[in-house]
């Protein structure tokens, strides 16, 4: 695990940051096809994250991830909690025994993995998975190229927007049946947020 401490609570602050700053427009999203929580209960539980960043920050790697994935659990709430803490707590897991970021497509295949078993979900559900797994996709074919940064940010833009002409058959939206087409998934868009707050704290970092 070749990760600095620093570069990892960089990546942490500003992913945090990034959520909170967000908040107001994934609620506008959640709004209209949930429970109108997800900006609200986002920014509650990345709030704490950062409130707990020095600690997180002075753990071995895989525990700091785990650390994330707990607190994630314990403030969030609503469904976004559990599947956004099964996520760290995977990745964490995954970590103990994987290296980076030779095993960077694992770790995250990992996360992702979590996450569909937590919600019994796959692609194409209108669910943060359209973000997900298109960029665990990339991590994995193209993994080593100079542009990956650039790639996983592109992949995940754009994997949001196609969340909006798709029929949600899970969680909340799922009870609007044909009404939740034409609106982005905020689940999506959150893990845009975060993916999008790394790939620009590496970027800065090169």
């Amino acid at each position: 695990m070749t990760l600095q401490s620093d570069t990892f609570k960089s990546l942490v602050k500003e992913a945090a940051e990034q959520i909170i700053a967000s908040a107001a427009e994934l609620t506008a999203l959640d709004q209209a096809i949930g429970d109108g929580d997800h900006g609200t209960n986002m920014r509650r539980g990345f709030q704490a994250v950062l409130t707990k960043l020095d600690t997180i920050g002075a753990q071995p790697l895989d525990e700091a991830v785990k650390m994330i994935g707990k607190t994630l659990v314990m403030t969030v709430g609503g469904a976004s909690g559990p599947l956004y803490g099964s996520f760290f707590l995977a990745a964490g897991d995954a970590l103990s025994h994987k290296k980076l970021p030779e095993d960077l497509a694992a770790v995250f295949g990992s996360g992702v993995a979590a996450v569909s078993a937590r919600g019994r979900s796959q692609a194409g559900e209108k669910t943060m998975l359209d973000v997900l797994l298109p960029v665990l996709d990339i991590l994995k074919a193209e993994a080593g190229r100079a542009d990956l940064i650039e790639r996983v940010r592109a992949t995940a833009t754009e994997a949001v927007a196609r969340t909006a002409p798709m029929q949600a058959t899970k969680g909340r939206a799922s009870f609007l049946g044909a009404r939740s087409v034409g609106h982005i998934d905020p689940g999506a868009k959150s893990s845009c947020v975060l993916l999008c707050a790394v790939c620009s704290t590496l970027e800065a970092r090169q």
